[in-house]
C-alpha cells in the first residue's frame, strides 16, 4: 500500500483533506430543487464509494504494508467496530451540524460546533495517541479557535447588512450545535484506537470502514430527519426519484470530495499521529469560507470590519497549520 515516506508529504496530504472537506459543499449549491435530506443520500454513497476505491487501488497495491483485504481479516475484530462507530458517529455530527447551521446560521455553528470538535477531538486523540509536542498542539488549537471566531464574526457582519439582519440566538440552535460539537470532536477517538490497537487497521481499512458507518447511520439519523425535521416540512422519499441525473450526480460527486479528504486525513495520520492531522483537517470551515470569498461573492460589498475578521481569520488559519506542523517534530 501507499503511505508517506516524508512528513512533508504527509502535511500537503493533511493540507489536501482540509480542502475537500471545505470544497464539498459546493456541489449542493448547484442542485435545483433538491432538499439536502435527499441528496444527503448521494453524498454518503459518492463517500463509500470514494474509500472503497481508495483501499482497493493505493490501499492494495505496492510493496509495504498489507493490503486492504489481508488487513480486513488479520486485524482485531474490535478495530473494525470502533472505524465503524467512528464512521456513524461522524455523519449523525454532520448532519446536526446543517440542521444547526440552517437554526442558528455559520456565525453562531461555526464557533460552537467546530470549536468544540477541534479541542475535544484533538485532546482525547492525544491522550491515546501522545504523537507531537502538547505545547505546540494547544498554540495551534488556539489560533484554529481564533479563526473560527474571526470566520463567524465575518459572517455575522454581513448577514447583519443584509436584509432581514442577522438570526437571533435560540436555545434550540445553541443545544444542536453543542451536541454536534461534541459528536464531531467524539468520532477522532475511535479511528485513534482503530489504528494503534493490537493488529491495527491501515489507514484504507479505516476509510472504508469509516464510510460504511456513516453509511448506515443514515437509515437511523438521516431517516429520521427527513421525517422529523429540525427545520421546515417533513420530506418524502418519492422527492429522490424525481430529482433527476444532475443532482444525483452532484451529490454523488460531494461525497466523492468528502471521501478523498477522510482518505487523506487517515493516510496521513498514519505517518503525523491522529492529533495533528485532525487538527489541521478540521480546518476546513475556513476554506468553505475562501470559496465564499473567492468565488460565491458571498462578502460583496461587505464593510471593512467583516473584511478585517476576513483577514485575521485567514492569518490564524495559516498560524495554526504552521504551529500544528512544528509539532511534529518538537
Amino acid at each position: 500500500m501507499y503511505s508517506p515516506a516524508t512528513f512533508s508529504a504527509a502535511l500537503l496530504m493533511t493540507i489536501l483533506s482540509a480542502v475537500f472537506w471545505g470544497s464539498w459543499a459546493n456541489t449542493y449549491k448547484g442542485v435545483k430543487r433538491y432538499p439536502f435530506e435527499l441528496f444527503y443520500w448521494d453524498y454518503i454513497v459518492g463517500v463509500v464509494v470514494c474509500a472503497f476505491a481508495f483501499a482497493f487501488t493505493l490501499g492494495s497495491l505496492g510493496p509495504r504494508g498489507e493490503p486492504f483485504l489481508l488487513n480486513l481479516h488479520l486485524t482485531d475484530a474490535s478495530n473494525i467496530v470502533f472505524a465503524l462507530i467512528g464512521g456513524f458517529i461522524f455523519n449523525a455530527a454532520n448532519l446536526l451540524l446543517v440542521a444547526g447551521i440552517d437554526i442558528a446560521g455559520l456565525a453562531i455553528a461555526f464557533p460552537i460546533a467546530i470549536g468544540i470538535a477541534v479541542v475535544e477531538g484533538v485532546l482525547l486523540s492525544y491522550a491515546l495517541q501522545p504523537k507531537g509536542s502538547a505545547a505546540y498542539l494547544a498554540v495551534g488549537i488556539v489560533l484554529a479557535i481564533v479563526a473560527i471566531l474571526c470566520d463567524a464574526k465575518a459572517y455575522q457582519r454581513q448577514s447583519a447588512g443584509m436584509k432581514g439582519g442577522a438570526r437571533g440566538v435560540t436555545g434550540k440552535g445553541i443545544v444542536v450545535n453543542v451536541v454536534s460539537g461534541l459528536l464531531m470532536g467524539a468520532f477522532a477517538p475511535f479511528v485513534t484506537r482503530s489504528l494503534t490497537y493490537g493488529h491495527p487497521l491501515t489507514p484504507y481499512s479505516i476509510a472504508a470502514m469509516f464510510s460504511l458507518g456513516a453509511f448506515l447511520c443514515c437509515f437511523v439519523v438521516n431517516v429520521y430527519f427527513m421525517k422529523h425535521p429540525l427545520v421546515g416540512a417533513p420530506v418524502a422519499f418519492a422527492g429522490f426519484r424525481r430529482a433527476g441525473a444532475g443532482n444525483h450526480l452532484l451529490g454523488i460527486l460531494g461525497g466523492i470530495l468528502w471521501g478523498a479528504g477522510g482518505c487523506f486525513n487517515f493516510i496521513a495520520a498514519g505517518f503525523v499521529g491522529v492529533p495533528i492531522s485532525y487538527a489541521i483537517g478540521q480546518s476546513a470551515p475556513m476554506i468553505a469560507a475562501l470559496w465564499g470569498v473567492l468565488v460565491w461573492k458571498e462578502f460583496a460589498g461587505a464593510d471593512t470590519k467583516a473584511r478585517l475578521y476576513l483577514t485575521f481569520m485567514f492569518l490564524s488559519y495559516i498560524g495554526a497549520v504552521s504551529v500544528i506542523a512544528l509539532a511534529y517534530h518538537r
